[in-house]
């Protein structure tokens, strides 16, 4: 029986930058189509209190439904020529684009400091198979205040214009991965495993304005040849 899949993306009221989901939400679908993956965009809130960012932490009650949950951020555009990611890792293990050094970025609790790996979450492309959906399971044992309070954004980040709120997800993602001990492969690991790294699947980056991200994303896609 094949395994089911989900792809979702965040996009509260469907209100986010129209101009960049053109771009980038055809090839959602056609991913999700390739894979054989149900395109989910997380539309409306269910953690009223808490920043938007955090209601991608739907998934750990919405990914039950599935054998496997990708997640991609709605300014990320993907090469139609990206693999079935699902069939590239094991199912005990995450796989995320890249990590950040955590001590950067987070104030260390018990479950930083057991974890000894300083895994910093790159939260705007995820994938877990169903046994890792704590990775996504919403904070329980701190407030909203708490959290924000153990988050520090770096120089960059106040450079444009980018609040600690903001990265509540990478921050809950991270300590999730340290308090239950998850298997975690980055994207550039996975294709140096698979002698594919000069191969170039997404683009993303998320201190640009809108118009800076049109901008570059139009660039990639005819360096891509799509356009």
């Amino acid at each position: 029986m094949p395994e089911t899949k989900a792809i979702y993306t965040l996009n509260i009221g469907m209100n986010y930058a129209p101009e960049i989901c053109a771009l980038t939400y055809p090839l959602f679908r056609e991913y999700a189509a390739k894979i054989g993956a149900d395109f989910v965009i997380i539309d409306e809130r269910q953690f009223l209190e808490w920043p938007i960012v955090y209601e991608k932490l739907q998934i750990h009650k919405r990914g039950r439904a599935y054998d496997w949950n990708i997640y991609f951020d709605s300014d990320c555009l993907i090469h139609p020529d990206l693999f079935d990611l699902t069939e590239a890792i094991l199912k005990d293990t995450i796989l995320q684009n890249s990590q950040d050094y955590a001590g950067n970025r987070f104030v260390y609790d018990e479950y930083f400091r057991r974890d000894g790996r300083h895994i910093g979450a790159c939260n705007w492309f995820t994938v877990a198979s169903k046994w890792c959906l704590d990775l996504w399971k919403p904070l329980d044992d701190l407030t909203l205040e708490e959290a924000v309070k153990r988050i520090h954004i770096i120089s960059a980040e106040k450079k444009a214009g980018i609040e600690n709120e903001h990265l509540i997800d990478d921050f809950v993602l991270s300590r999730n991965i340290a308090r239950y001990g998850l298997k975690q492969q980055t994207f550039s690991q996975l294709l140096v495993a698979l002698n594919r790294q000069m191969d170039e699947y997404f683009w993303h980056t998320y201190t640009f304005t809108i118009e800076e991200k049109v901008k570059g994303m139009q660039e990639t896609l005819a360096r891509w040849g799509l356009i």
